[in-house]
């Protein structure tokens, strides 16, 4: 037993640290609207994915990622629709969904300026991990390219799809047809809706490569920034908005976001328990128990939603059966996981992993 155990926890700790990132609940409300319209339950859709409606109310407050994971692959599947990523990236402007889309550059900024702004600003949108720049401007034998370099893309490709969808659609938008983007390279493999891909992106798309890139024609940088002229004042406003977001977002990464991280190596191990923690922060039981309270939660409290947040995670991934994501949550008894995810979710973990794609 304690070398399946140390074999579920190996396979599984490269991506624990993904349900404690977050991303922009106007993202998320958007997806949730777009997969309603499509004919998918509302209700279904919040059950499956955790999320609690009244969270999704201000497009500044932030979701668990795991949640916006678990939303994605609920409503394509609610919506009979596999590309909904895809679609989620035609249809819905970055500027619906959260400030990073309004946020503009200096017009006398270079390129490798406007991208540093992009990477600075991007996890106001959704947050990726890896600790690095997410976007990368790379001139590889002449030519422009811009990557995401996120870790892991292939875990969730659905990042990949929407992203480079609301960017060439976006493109159109403004400009009408153009060959500013002149090809794509995502590194996961071909889908099944590969129609979906041709009719959005009119430009050779390469599966399987190396590296998640857009390639820019050598004159889309000048055009966006004789198209975009940017409003002093108005950006002013927009980025201090933004600052302050950020901001907002490194705070919160406080007592609770420390206790998160130092729970998520032991949850399995039958350790995680206030006295513990608290030993690991070098504070007293009562102080750790005030500075949690000051921040309008419980350990307990932190504990059930982190046990949930990567129940999700890890059913969702497919990369563990329901007893293994038992046992890496924390329980000793699979019984008794069910019937906390159910509290969680209104249905059986069971049922959740059998629908997840």
């Amino acid at each position: 037993m304690t070398l399946r155990n140390n074999s579920m926890t190996t396979r599984c700790r490269e991506r624990e640290t993904a349900p404690y990132l977050t991303v922009a609940a106007g993202f998320v409300r958007a997806l949730l609207e777009l997969a309603v319209a499509k004919g998918a339950s509302r209700q279904a859709l919040v059950a499956r994915a955790g999320i609690e409606p009244a969270d999704l109310h201000d497009r500044d407050n932030r979701v668990a990622f795991a949640k916006y994971i678990a939303l994605m692959r609920a409503g394509k599947e609610l919506c009979n629709d596999p590309a909904l990523a895809l679609h989620f990236g035609e249809a819905v402007d970055m500027s619906e969904m959260t400030v990073v889309g309004m946020t503009g550059g200096s017009p006398t900024a270079t390129m490798d300026d406007d991208v540093a702004q992009l990477n600075r600003y991007a996890p106001l949108a959704i947050e990726v991990g890896g600790g690095n720049d997410r976007f990368q401007l790379a001139r590889i034998d002449g030519q422009i390219w811009i990557v995401d370099d996120r870790p892991h893309p292939n875990d969730f490709p659905e990042i990949t799809e929407s992203f480079f969808a609301r960017a060439v659609c976006g493109m159109r938008r403004w400009f009408g047809d153009n060959d500013f983007v002149k090809a794509i390279h995502v590194t996961h493999a071909e889908p099944s809706y590969r129609a979906e891909y041709d009719r959005i992106f009119p430009v050779p798309v390469v599966f399987g490569s190396d590296k998640n890139a857009l390639r820019l024609s050598d004159d889309a940088w000048p055009t966006f920034k004789t198209a975009f002229p940017v409003a002093g004042y108005t950006s002013g406003v927009l980025t201090a908005h933004a600052e302050a977001l950020l901001e907002k977002l490194e705070s919160s990464k406080s007592i609770r976001g420390r206790v998160e991280s130092l729970l998520i190596p032991i949850l399995h191990t039958g350790d995680a328990n206030i006295d513990s923690i608290a030993r690991k922060l070098g504070l007293s039981r009562q102080t750790l128990f005030r500075k949690l309270r000051a921040e309008g939660v419980t350990f307990e409290k932190v504990l059930d939603e982190l046990r949930h947040q990567m129940a999700l995670h890890y059913l969702n991934g497919r990369k563990t059966s329901v007893n293994e994501t038992a046992y890496l949550v924390g329980f000793s008894d699979p019984a008794a996981f069910s019937r906390a995810f159910k509290r969680w979710t209104g249905s059986s973990p069971r049922m959740l992993r059998a629908m997840s794609p």
